[in-house]
Formats: C-alpha cells, structure tokens, sequence
C-alpha cells in the first residue's frame, strides 16, 4: 500500500515510520521542512514540504496512487479539510483524520470520515483506521492465543443482522463502535455503514475470520437484506 501522512509532529513521524517498517511506501507531507527531522535517517519515505489540503502538493506526495490517507496535523480544520480532499477529490478509501475536540470528532465521524480523538487514542488506533485487515490486535490474552480485533467487512452486510457475521465466520462479535460509541451486540441489531465491528477470536483463527467478513453474505447463503 502506498500511504500518505499530513504532519510529521510525533504522532505523524511515528505512524509513518511503523508504517513503512510494516513494508509499506509512504510519505509524509509538513509545512514545515525541519519537521522531517523527527522521521530519522533511517526512513526511506517521501518528505514533501507544502499545505497537506493543497492538492498539488497531495499529487507530489503521491496521493493519486495512494491507498490510504492520515491527517495528523495539529489543526483539527487543516486535518479535516485534507481528509475531506483525499477523500472526495482523488477517492482515497482509507481516510482518518486526528481531532483534538472529541465532541467535533463525533461530528465528522457521522459525515463519514473515521477521526480519532487525540484525548483517547494514540498512534496504534490511526493504523487500525488505515489498515482494517490484519491490523494489530486491540488486545490478546497473556498466551497470545485469543486477541480482540477489529475486522473489517465487506459493504454487503449492512443491513444484515451481526448474528449472520458471527455465524459466517464462527468468531464472537464483542462490540461495536457506532457514531463513536461503543455498543454491545443485541440478538436485534444490525450491521450499519461506518460501523466497526470488533471480536474475540483465536489467533490461528483470526485469517478466516477476515475472509468471511470480506466475502459478504452472498458466499455464505445469506439472503439480501431488506
């Protein structure tokens, strides 16, 4: 995947460099070009100076071809602007943008742009954002046999019951964050746009758990919903 990162304070700088540890490309865009110090040497990305909104300076970073876009700049407007831009301009499908108000984070997340609020997540939760699949875990067991995970699924389940997730892929839904809210699954609810949908599985199981999220509900004889 090819990444770019709006802001190289410490949250940028260390996102991008686990990023690119993770075998990705990435590059960094700051207005300010003593900020690439914190990258360090030993980071082989792109460092492009300019306003992480302006979409020259996005074309430079590479944002055409990008799979995914963070908006870690310290302005809560800049980073909402430039995730707004990579997202309706150049069609960006991993989009997150940092909030420091966590009351405006809400706001966006409903306009469809996931936001992390600086007062609870951190640098961890930016790479779950951008990479929904096979992303860390949230949490696992002292063994390390049983993780909590969030798992990405394909738009197809919306509107289908979690019960048919659980039943496709075998795994427990154990909340969801909805609207920036966690929820605890009821036998009633249903799988909306935007949700995101965390569950207790076994490592040696969490592969095919993704897969039968991804396969949607077709591949599992599930009837479209209503």
């Amino acid at each position: 995947m090819h990444i770019v990162i709006m802001g190289c304070g410490r949250v940028g700088s260390a996102l991008a460099r686990a990023l690119e540890k993770q075998g990705h490309s990435v590059a960094v865009v700051d207005q300010d070009p003593t900020a690439f110090r914190r990258l360090g040497s030993g980071f082989n990305g792109r460092r492009v100076t300019g306003v992480g909104f302006d979409q020259d300076t996005l074309r430079e970073a590479g944002i055409e071809e990008a799979d995914a876009f963070a908006a870690v700049s310290s302005g809560d407007n800049s980073n909402i602007i430039a995730a707004r831009v990579a997202r309706e301009n150049f069609g960006v499908e991993h989009v997150a943008a940092r909030i420091y108000d966590p009351r405006r984070a809400e706001v966006y997340q409903r306009l469809g742009i996931p936001t992390v609020a600086t007062v609870r997540w951190t640098a961890d939760q930016m790479l779950r954002r951008l990479l929904p699949s096979g992303a860390e875990p949230l949490w696992q067991d002292p063994s390390g046999t049983v993780q909590l995970a969030e798992v990405a699924f394909d738009p197809s389940w919306v509107g289908h019951p979690l019960t048919e997730l659980e039943q496709a892929s075998g795994a427990r839904i154990a909340f969801v964050t909805r609207l920036g809210e966690g929820a605890l699954p009821t036998p009633q609810m249903v799988v909306q746009e935007g949700d995101l949908v965390q569950v207790m599985v076994r490592r040696s199981e969490l592969a095919a758990v993704e897969a039968a999220f991804s396969a949607g509900p077709a591949a599992h004889g599930s009837k479209e919903a209503n």
